[in-house]
């Protein structure tokens, strides 16, 4: 499906008000970053590049997309024929999928004409903020299981099918071992995981020989359904003697029963007694219904005697803190072939960007291996590890902290360059594998629910002069010293 008109209209009218005075091909930069992370976590994952540079690489405007922007009688006759010709020729900068980020660095930065560059927004938020939500909250959800599985059950939750899919994607970049969406599994390789639902225990007389049908029919995979009526008086006993009467017997062993209600913690330590005293120590307990970080830690705090969870709902829409808030920004224009930097100013002050074409450094101590800070400087500058390096706090410049025997890494990649993807995306099971790779580079203390420990993103001596120098042409009235 060509999603080139998935677009909001002011793209298309300003592209036109471009090409009608003469600026439609002037070289443009924008910034794709985001302000908050969500949860009031320590950090967010990156995810969704792929889908941004599948979209990218399709761009172009058909004849029924030409046809129905004519009839708008809004366009003019040689800006329909520009769009009927469009070819990319962009330059896109972005970081990875799987790594942690931060607020106000840019995730994605776009270089080329203004019509081009403009057009993109978005789709590069919708698919950015998106997937970046669902796998920061999955690695919230995973975090907490301490160790345990945790599988994605939310598609019937989600919003609209591309929800599903997508939150399915980023929830297993995120940590998750698979996810109950079988189309994920056929298309991208994500393993598809789920046995069966209340309605398989009602379709049949009787709990025990709904149980025995299922076993007959999956003996060497069998995990059992217990709370449709009574989890510890009906379901945990007919479960047992299912096992007994038919699992064992075919030479199997049962995997696992699941409880989908009730107090999980409670009846997880009762089940999981009853199991070992009947000989199935190996046989898991899932457990699922409404479930997120905060219950998963709770339920194990108190003891909970749970192998694996099946998260739905909370993680597929990120119910807590749904939105992402990733923004889309002219940080830069050029003329003559000169770079011009550009600012949003705001009352509010985290809404000021960070004007000019920049690059994205994470600064990592040689020693143990960890983040020590994030730096934005401009596109030219280069952060030498031979020599120390002051980073300070952008808006309490005296806090400050100089730093040795570190490495610094650009984070941003090529994605394209003049049009061409000289890129190769990863696959998910690889970006899935970077991050938790990349989650070792960051602190403990970062890692927490509550009060994480704030990483800083700083900006370099050469940017914070430039931008205190916008600030001060075009807000002379705010106190900028």
């Amino acid at each position: 499906m060509n999603l080139t008109m998935l677009a909001d209209f002011y793209e298309l009218t300003m592209a036109n008000g471009y090409f009608e005075h003469g600026v439609a091909e002037q070289i443009v930069y924008y910034d794709m970053f985001f302000r908050k992370i969500p949860d009031s976590g320590g950090f967010a994952v990156m995810a969704g590049l792929e889908q941004v540079i599948e979209y990218i690489k399709d761009l172009k405007f058909t004849e029924e997309d030409i046809a129905y922007l004519r009839s708008k009688n809004c366009f003019s006759e040689d800006f329909l024929n520009y769009l009927r010709n469009f070819k990319f020729t962009c330059d896109v900068w972005a970081i990875p999928e799987g790594t942690p980020v931060f607020p106000n660095e840019p995730l994605i930065t776009i270089k080329g004409p203004a019509i081009q560059a403009q057009f993109l927004e978005t789709m590069i938020l919708l698919t950015i903020n998106h997937q970046s939500l669902i796998a920061t909250k999955a690695s919230r959800i995973v975090r907490a299981a301490e160790g345990r599985a945790v599988m994605e059950f939310g598609s019937r939750r989600a919003q609209g099918s591309t929800g599903a899919i997508m939150g399915a994607r980023a929830a297993y970049i995120g940590g998750c071992v698979g996810t109950a969406c079988t189309i994920v599994d056929r298309d991208m390789g994500i393993p598809a995981l789920g046995t069966m639902a209340h309605s398989w225990v009602q379709m049949f007389p009787t709990e025990e020989e709904a149980f025995r049908n299922y076993a007959e029919t999956y003996p060497d995979n069998c995990t059992l359904l217990i709370d449709t009526y009574n989890v510890l008086e009906s379901g945990l006993p007919n479960a047992i003697k299912v096992f007994n009467e038919v699992i064992v017997p075919a030479g199997f062993r049962p995997k696992g029963v699941r409880i989908d209600s009730g107090d999980i913690a409670y009846l997880s330590k009762k089940v999981r007694a009853e199991l070992d005293a009947a000989g199935f120590p190996d046989c898991g307990i899932v457990a699922s219904n409404s479930l997120d970080e905060y219950i998963i830690r709770d339920v194990l705090l108190q003891g909970g005697m749970i192998d694996s969870f099946g998260v739905g709902e909370r993680l597929i829409t990120a119910k807590s803190d749904p939105v992402f808030g990733g923004v889309y920004k002219l940080v830069a224009v050029e003329e003559d072939k000169e770079i011009v930097p550009k600012i949003k100013i705001s009352e509010n002050v985290e809404k000021i960007t960070n004007p000019g074409h920049k690059k994205v450094w994470r600064l990592y101590e040689k020693k143990s291996g960890k983040a020590i800070a994030d730096v934005i400087s401009l596109a030219d500058e280069i952060i030498d590890e031979n020599k120390p390096y002051e980073l300070f706090h952008p808006a309490h410049t005296w806090k400050r902290k100089v730093v040795k025997d570190f490495i610094a890494k650009p984070l941003q990649v090529p994605i394209f360059l003049q049009g061409e993807c000289v890129y190769e995306s990863p696959s998910v099971t690889e970006i899935r594998d970077y991050f938790q790779e990349q989650l070792g580079t960051l602190w403990d203390e970062m890692l927490r629910f509550e009060h994480p420990h704030k990483y800083y993103v700083d900006l370099s001596q050469p940017l914070w002069d430039l931008k205190n120098d916008l600030l001060k042409k075009y807000c002379s009235h705010c106190i900028v010293d």
